[in-house]
């Protein structure tokens, strides 16, 4: 069996490949680098890697599709401020890069499901916890938004070209690996380097607001079993079935904690009703939230490198974050 996995040198996606590898599949990885990391792939005779950007309609893909039994779509563009700043940019990895890839996958003679990485960001502030597939889409920023647009491009070519396709809505994906740069930075990975440097941990907001945190191969898992199901044009919400405080999350890693305000646009909850998937895929997360700090903190050695996140840098990134939405707390 063979699959491609876009964004497989990313967080998710290099996970995504590890699976597969696992479960004895040639996967290739088709990457630009960007946010991807090359030591984030796996070393396995069974990976070829393509460096290439899959917005880029030069680039012809079709020849590595042609015999492709599963087809991950992982890559794209993340982080919220500079989706405000360059929407054009985010459009065309996300929106134009995931055109691409379903035409090349048309190619494919093989093609068993095209699974297609959605976020849980589609929902913007949602009105319902825990939040259905059937909840309102409104998303708050650019970011949110091309990856809205590429998942109703996802949906089309299952109707009108019967790709068989299914879109998974992530909710708060962490782990190892887990990105640590970024506008404002991702809570694990800052919380992890400010460990490392003997900082506080910066809390914004009060710290009781709550995110459906989900372990990465628990992700990866609902993705793999939604390929290897019958089941098609099909959306489904991945979450871990429960929701957190980010203050329960500092009692769990320790250390002195510091507070600023919280920022516009975010929600004080999130938390995935994962009825669906359950019903439908039988799957269900294994990873508890407890073991997968645990995991986190024994991999902390990995963000030794990290950008160094202070009270003073997570400030100035807000400021950023206020400015950017034209709202005069900024200051």
């Amino acid at each position: 069996m063979k699959a491609i996995v876009t964004g497989g040198a990313g967080f998710i996606g290099s996970h995504m490949v590890d699976l597969l590898i696992k479960e004895g599949f040639e996967v290739i990885v088709i990457d630009n680098l960007i946010n991807g990391r090359e030591e984030n792939i796996n070393k396995s005779s069974k990976v070829k890697f393509i460096k290439a950007d899959i917005s880029d309609y030069s680039i012809k893909f079709d020849e590595y599709f042609e015999d492709v039994d599963y087809v991950f779509h992982f890559a794209a563009m993340a982080d919220i401020v500079p989706s405000i700043n360059n929407p054009l940019l985010y459009h065309k990895a996300n929106v134009d890069g995931t055109i691409n890839i379903l035409e090349a996958s048309k190619k494919s003679k093989n093609l068993k499901k095209f699974v297609y990485a959605a976020s849980s960001s589609c929902y913007g502030i949602p009105e319902i916890y825990p939040t259905p597939e059937t909840s309102l889409v409104k998303p708050e920023y650019p970011y949110a938004h091309t990856k809205r647009i590429a998942e109703e491009y996802v949906l089309h070519w299952g109707q009108v070209y019967k790709l068989p396709i299914v879109s998974m809505r992530f909710f708060n994906v962490y782990g190892p690996r887990h990105r640590t740069s970024g506008t404002y930075g991702a809570v694990f990975g800052v919380f992890l380097a400010q460990l490392l440097n003997n900082q506080p941990l910066t809390i914004v907001g009060d710290g009781e607001q709550t995110r459906d945190f989900t372990f990465v191969t628990d992700v990866v898992d609902a993705c793999f079993t939604a390929a290897k199901s019958q089941v098609t044009n099909e959306i489904f919400n991945v979450g871990s079935d429960n929701t957190y405080s980010v203050n329960y999350l500092v009692e769990l890693l320790g250390g002195e904690k510091t507070y600023i305000p919280k920022r516009p646009g975010e929600p004080d909850c999130t938390y995935a009703d994962i009825s669906k998937i359950k019903k439908i895929l039988g799957w269900n997360p294994k990873v508890p939230f407890e073991k997968g700090v645990k995991i986190m903190l024994e991999n902390i050695e990995q963000w030794r490198e990290a950008p160094v996140w202070n009270e003073n840098s997570i400030k100035e990134a807000t400021k950023d974050w206020f400015e950017c939405l034209g709202d005069n707390n900024a200051k």
